[in-house]
Order: structure tokens, then C-alpha cells, then sequence
């Protein structure tokens, strides 16, 4: 535990009353949420209990990463990484503000006096790796350079169907429509180009595993791309797909490589295949 968010209590006082009068640094709301979503703990013990009666010597603690609810993928002074599940979104939407994984990774931040950034985003029901800053330098220099620096992106994606041939490249311009469909358009003067390199890993006479690696990085470009290959993502009912086997979005971000733009090492980041995605071939 980070000494510097560690607070030793002298006299008996309830705990939001001591963590508003130690915690200055943050607005009362936020000293709530690390409350709520448990980054609080009394002598090692986590606490949501407001109104719970500190005495002296106890020692009141902020931020326990192992009680942290993702796993953390890379973590340093600039930059966290982690592996978001599917159906969580990656940011606030109108109607939901607090059930982000930005959210989560934001108060963990906050209990070691740390900020949150925006690098990049992953569709609600796609898991896998999320990148996150934690100034808003290094996220302006990210986003900025995100095709420099980035060298490789991969995705785990179960279609419909079989490709007709095991590897290839999908090129296309994509434009986004006002209700926010993306779809091909010939004209490269209103798209942008997309391309999406494929490599099917196995397939039944129903379904196919691939592995997907982005060159360009283009609103929902594997979705579209597959889609319009005649093989949609298995439960992608927005761009065609018909079957729900698993309930949920086939499609997991598992690798993710880019050069660190302060240290210039090369940073590679690899999630596992979902033990779902793997079950689903072995017992169809």
C-alpha cells in the first residue's frame, strides 16, 4: 500500500466525516465513490459503511490494487492498461454515467492521487485490452501519433459461416451515416480508407475463429469489414448477424503493441482467447 494514501486516526470520528477532513483534495462526491465502490479500507479491511466509527490507531487506507475489479495489463507512471469485459462500456454514454470502465479505473486512480485520460475506446460488448492515460499530455501525444507508435492491434473475432480463403486483406473506404451505421462507400472522398488483415485459426461447418490485425483504425472497421464479407461477428445484430450463440459480441481485443512515446520501448500486451471462445469450438 502507497504510504502517501495512508491516513492514521487520532480520535473517534465516523469515516465519510474523517475522509472529507483528510481526503481536501477531492469533492465530497468523489470521497463518496471510493466509499461505494470499494477503495476504502480500515486496517486492511475494506469499508462502504459511512457511518462506521473509527477509533484511535486505526489506519485508514485508499486504493488496494488487488481489490481492483479488472485485470490490470501494465501499469506505470503514465500510462494503465486493462482487460475490460464485454458488455461494459469503455466511457459515459448519455444514459449511463457511472458502470464505465473508465469509471472504475478512475477511482482506483483516485484512491493514489492520480487522473484518468481517454486514449482510445472499445465498443460496449467488445472485451479485451483498454488504454488508458494518466495526463493529459501523454494522451495528446497517443492520440496524436497512434500511428506511429502503435505496431500492432489484434482482435479474436468468431464469424458466421467460413471465409473463402483462410487469410486476406479487406480494403474498403468506410463512411458513417447520422445514425451512426458504417458501411463501404466507393468514393474515397467521402470514406477513409480501412484495412483489415485476417487469419482463420479454426472453423466448423457453422462458424470460424480468425484473428484479426487493424492497419487502420476506423469506427467499428472489423464489424463492417466481416459483415460485408458476407460473415458477420456472431451477435452483431447491428451489421446482420442472425445468431446469439453466446449471448454476447464475438469479438475481443487480445493484442496490443506500441511504442512507449516517453520511454520508446516497445510495450506488447496479450490477453488470453475468452475460455468462451474457446469452449465454443470444442463443444459445437
Amino acid at each position: 500500500m502507497d504510504k502517501k494514501n495512508e491516513f492514521h486516526v487520532l480520535k473517534e470520528i465516523p469515516l465519510l466525516e474523517f475522509l472529507y477532513e483528510e481526503v481536501s483534495n477531492k469533492s465530497k462526491n468523489s470521497v463518496k465513490s471510493l466509499l461505494k465502490y470499494g477503495q476504502v479500507f480500515v486496517n486492511g479491511e475494506k469499508q462502504t459503511q459511512f457511518d462506521f466509527l473509527l477509533k484511535p490507531n486505526d489506519v485508514v487506507s485508499l486504493g488496494e490494487r488487488n481489490d481492483f475489479p479488472y485485470p490490470i495489463l501494465y501499469e506505470d507512471d503514465s500510462l494503465i492498461a486493462i482487460h475490460k469485459p464485454s458488455g461494459l462500456l469503455s466511457i459515459a454514454s448519455e444514459t449511463e454515467k457511472e458502470k464505465t470502465a473508465y469509471h472504475v479505473v478512475k477511482l482506483y486512480l483516485n484512491g493514489k492521487g492520480e487522473k484518468l485520460f481517454v486514449v482510445h475506446r472499445l465498443d460496449r460488448d467488445t472485451s479485451g485490452i483498454l488504454l488508458f492515460a494518466k495526463s493529459e499530455e501523454m494522451k495528446h501525444m497517443l492520440q496524436k501519433y497512434w500511428n506511429t507508435v502503435t505496431l500492432k492491434r489484434g482482435y479474436l473475432a468468431i464469424i458466421e459461416g467460413s471465409m473463402e480463403r483462410d487469410s486476406g486483406i479487406i480494403r474498403s473506404f468506410l463512411k458513417e451515416e447520422k445514425n451512426t451505421m458504417v458501411h463501404s462507400t466507393k468514393s474515397e472522398s467521402n470514406g477513409k480508407l480501412a484495412i483489415t488483415r485476417y487469419q482463420v485459426q479454426i472453423k466448423n461447418k457453422d462458424f470460424s475463429l480468425l484473428e484479426v490485425f487493424l492497419e487502420t483504425g476506423r469506427k467499428n472497421q472489423i464489424r463492417v469489414h466481416l459483415s460485408e464479407s458476407g460473415h458477420p461477428i456472431i451477435g452483431d445484430s447491428k451489421y446482420g448477424s442472425k445468431k446469439d450463440p453466446l449471448h454476447r459480441l464475438g469479438l475481443h481485443s487480445h493484442v496490443l503493441e506500441f511504442i512507449h512515446p516517453l520511454t520508446k520501448q516497445v510495450i506488447h500486451l496479450e490477453t488470453p482467447t475468452p475460455k468462451e471462445f474457446e469452449h465454443f469450438f470444442t463443444e459445437i
